[in-house]
């Protein structure tokens, strides 16, 4: 068995050609990694909201945090009735209960990951849970970047 699962979703101007399902919701420009990825403590999922776009509802959850990281673009967020704005480098975490949409602004798409994880689940922070292994680090003479 491998220790790592890889898979190229492409760039994010083509994101938006990934049709997402939800109860009976269809959208597209979210595509969900976990499965495709084979993840066991999170979801990610990578997102692209079209210029002048909304999430179309407003949503919660009942055990998942997610935390959001804006890769590029501009919008607003809207959380328990509270409007920010967002932009590339903006990292939010949204607690479960937190009551939130956004849109993307009229001249840019928004893109963004989401991360869900189950609230309060973490055992340590930063590198707490890892360990150095001994010897030198080594590429190939020819590289591939």
């Amino acid at each position: 068995m491998s220790n790592y699962t890889i898979f190229e979703a492409g760039s994010w101007n083509d994101l938006g050609q990934h049709v997402f399902e939800l109860g009976q919701l269809k959208g597209k420009g979210k595509l969900f990694l976990g499965d495709l990825l084979k993840t066991t403590g999170c979801e990610i999922s990578m997102n692209r909201v079209e210029a002048g776009q909304s999430y179309p509802f407003h949503h919660k959850h009942h055990q998942q945090e997610e935390i959001y990281i804006v890769v590029s673009g501009r919008g607003e967020f809207q959380i328990d009735g509270e409007i920010f704005p967002v932009q590339e480098g903006s990292v939010l975490n949204v607690r479960p209960a937190g009551v939130r949409t956004y849109r993307a602004s009229q001249e840019e798409p928004l893109c963004y990951l989401c991360i869900q994880a189950t609230e309060n689940s973490l055992t340590s922070h930063t590198i707490g849970d890892g360990e150095i292994v001994p010897g030198e680090v080594e590429w190939p003479a020819q590289s591939i970047v």
